[in-house]
């Protein structure tokens, strides 16, 4: 099979986008969240854990704690109980704690809308940050690049290899900026719900005519 040159790759990712968007026009975040913080919170929270499992602790968790105030005063032992579902509870407990009271003490408990300001918070990586700025203002300033995002970036032949920044990095030469946040979305909407990891349903898939397969049948 021949290489694909750049441009018939740029000209490919803007036939899927077209298709993701009609197929998933309704794509979101799938975190419950209500202002910027909840969904900072959750977003840390969310680290090798399910959206599902995160909304069902944090429906709880907000409703005890609801200002960063809240977070950065409450025994740490508490958040640990509040959060122990969610697996590696006291790395995350901690972590929210040190980031809320970073919050009162330098943003006056708001959250910060610059990357550089949030990446510097304890538990805030580039992809956390791309999250909140996407979804909570509307800023587009990179790709959210999780496991879903990775491994069907990978099987449509986009990026290749599971560095997150080096995939984020290709994946914005691609991407239209405009669309940086809800091509996260579709993919992982495409991802959870017709291109899963070990049975994907290309009989089926929306966009099977300008998708490579890789690694589909080493499965």
């Amino acid at each position: 099979m021949p290489r694909e040159t750049n441009a018939a790759k740029l000209e490919r990712t803007q036939q899927i986008l077209a298709v993701l968007k009609r197929v998933y026009p309704n794509a979101h975040c799938e975190l419950n969240f209500e202002n910027p913080l909840q969904l900072l919170i959750a977003t840390i929270l969310s680290a090798q854990c399910t959206d599902k499992r995160v909304n069902i602790v944090t429906a709880e968790l907000f409703k005890k704690y609801q200002t960063a105030k809240d977070f950065a005063a409450a025994p740490l032992a508490d958040i640990e109980e509040s959060v122990k579902t969610t697996g590696f509870f006291r790395n995350k407990a901690k972590n929210i704690q040190a980031c809320c009271a970073a919050l009162v003490g330098k943003f006056d408990g708001e959250v910060p809308r610059t990357m550089a300001e949030l990446h510097a918070l304890a538990g805030v990586g580039r992809k956390t940050a791309n999250v909140v700025l996407g979804n909570a203002f509307d800023i587009n300033v990179g790709v959210v690049v999780d496991t879903h995002v990775t491994r069907l970036c990978n099987r449509l032949g986009l990026a290749k290899g599971t560095d997150a920044v080096k995939l984020e990095q290709e994946l914005i030469k691609l991407v239209p900026q405009k669309d940086w946040t809800l091509f996260s979305h579709w993919l992982i909407w495409h991802g959870r719900r017709r291109c899963v990891a070990r049975s994907p349903d290309c009989a089926n898939c929306e966009i099977k005519n300008l998708c490579p397969q890789i690694g589909v049948n080493n499965f």
